[in-house]
């Protein structure tokens, strides 16, 4: 294959096992700081010519994983490369893409023409918290989902059909709940939230029925566990009988972590989109699920110039 796989230092992990499915190894460079910060790349080998993969999400520090990436890719571009696609598995910024109040940017837009602007020719993302973020760009951008990977967890562990119902934690996240529910063979409820500020809301009541049920919430982020720990206790005091999450990024900033292991919550399954610190990835209550084969199938298809609209199986529905 005569393509490369770069990584910054985001997800060192995944970005090894995305090579790993694609039976080659992580193409050499250096990335690394100077005294001061600046951050300084060097790729170690000839990419003349050659189509070239870099993968790194942009998760906290973001500013510091953001401008790793931007120069990673204008040291590629500077070096050569035929094409450079930017697999960012979770995209940051993404909350910010639309003015909510006067005088506020619309950073995801600005991301998109930073990114742009240092040459990437193509973007693979996962679960774009907002759909119209594809839009921003004026290159193709390929936004895969989760669905088939958290949806086969629940279904080999016999979590699905009229015993459990799938709870949506926000109104906004109703479609991305409504495939889950199909697929798992539930049934369908709201949690009606009010956000009074940025990682602030409050849990009000419950919109279906989850009395005797076995809860599974769905999001597509974890970041304060705000949300989630309200919902969570929200839907055992409306009679449910357990409650678990699953979301595709675990940001888990903050005390979100405390508010996880002090709530009802028995299980909460993450995407390995973002890698958990040693100290997070011990904990009991989390289980990650690695994302790996999607993108080396994704990394591998828009090589070789084929569809993967059949990745998009599971695809929110609009």
């Amino acid at each position: 294959m005569d393509f490369l796989v770069f990584s910054g230092n985001s997800n060192q992990k995944l970005a090894q096992d995305v090579v790993k499915k694609l039976g080659m190894r992580l193409g050499d460079a250096t990335v690394t700081k100077f005294g001061d910060g600046e951050i300084f790349v060097k790729i170690n080998e000839s990419v003349r010519g050659r189509d070239v993969f870099v993968i790194q999400s942009t998760n906290q520090p973001a500013e510091a994983h953001l401008m790793e990436l931007m120069i990673m890719v204008d040291a590629l571009k500077r070096a050569s490369a035929s094409s450079i696609t930017a697999v960012i598995p979770y995209f940051g910024y993404a909350r910010q893409d639309r003015t909510v109040e006067p005088r506020v940017p619309i950073t995801a837009k600005l991301i998109a023409d930073l990114l742009t602007t240092s040459g990437i020719d193509r973007l693979v993302t996962m679960d774009l918290h907002a759909g119209q973020i594809q839009g921003f760009f004026d290159i193709p951008v390929d936004n895969l989902y989760a669905t088939p990977i958290l949806s086969e967890y629940f279904i080999n562990k016999n979590m699905y059909g009229k015993d459990y119902v799938v709870v949506s934690p926000d109104a906004g996240g109703v479609p991305r709940a409504r495939i889950y529910a199909k697929t798992l063979e539930s049934s369908l409820a709201i949690i009606d939230k009010r956000r009074t500020g940025p990682n602030v809301a409050k849990a009000m009541h419950v919109i279906g029925d989850v009395k005797d049920k076995h809860v599974i919430i769905i999001d597509d982020m974890i970041d304060t566990a705000g949300t989630l720990s309200q919902a969570a206790s929200t839907v055992m005091e409306h009679g449910a009988k357990s409650v678990r999450a699953a979301a595709t990024h675990g940001v888990l900033s903050g005390p979100a972590v405390e508010r996880i292991l002090s709530s009802p919550l028995e299980e909460v399954i993450l995407c390995d989109t973002i890698e958990l610190s040693k100290e997070k990835s011990t904990i009991s209550k989390f289980r990650v699920l690695k994302t790996g084969e999607l993108f080396a199938e994704s990394i591998l298809r828009i090589f070789n110039k084929e569809s993967i609209s059949s990745l998009f199986k599971y695809k929110t529905e609009q």
